[in-house]
């Protein structure tokens, strides 16, 4: 049998390697799962070695390998004997999105000007400064530093807005 492409491929392998899958599955294994690794297989072996020269038998090679592939592999693998880690707090999604923020806003303070930029990268220091600390450092009286925060926090509200207002109108360019 000779396939020209992965499309004919896939549309003349697919019954016989259901069958296969599915014979080959264990209780330990479900045939979609060997299915896909082969097809995956199957992709990794044309766009490195070309289509198998006889691609129904390779097929059968291949659900066989995998099966046992993934027999040992669900051999080694052993069950939570405990309750799994605690998934309460925040995830992958949520810490990068929180990351990326804080660079905004890094990057929006590095945008202001002058005293602006020394008083909001001291307020948002991690060494939690005081204002009388924060004050004594930038050389100013402690009574303006709340006036100097507020103007200072509105510039930055204004570089924040600017970052992610859409481009045009309506959000076209």
């Amino acid at each position: 049998m000779t396939l020209a492409t992965p499309y004919d491929m896939v549309g003349a392998l697919r019954p016989l390697l259901a069958a296969e899958a599915s014979a080959e599955a264990d209780a330990g294994t479900e045939p979609g799962d060997l299915e896909q690794a082969v097809w995956l297989r199957l992709l990794e072996h044309v766009e490195t070695e070309g289509p198998p020269g006889d691609p129904a038998s390779w097929l059968r090679d291949a659900v066989r390998a995998e099966a046992h592939r993934l027999r040992q592999v669900t051999r080694h693998e052993l069950p939570y004997t405990a309750e799994p880690a605690d998934d309460t707090g925040p995830g992958p999604e949520h810490l990068a999105l929180a990351a990326a923020r804080r660079r905004a806003l890094r990057k929006a303070v590095r945008g202001l000007s002058g005293r602006c930029a020394r008083l909001v990268a001291a307020l948002l220091s991690p060494r939690d400064l005081t204002y009388q600390e924060i004050a004594g450092e930038l050389g100013i009286s402690q009574g303006s530093l709340g006036p100097e925060r507020s103007r200072c926090l509105g510039c930055l509200r204004r570089l924040l807005a600017a970052e992610v207002a859409p481009h045009g109108a309506l959000g076209k360019e």
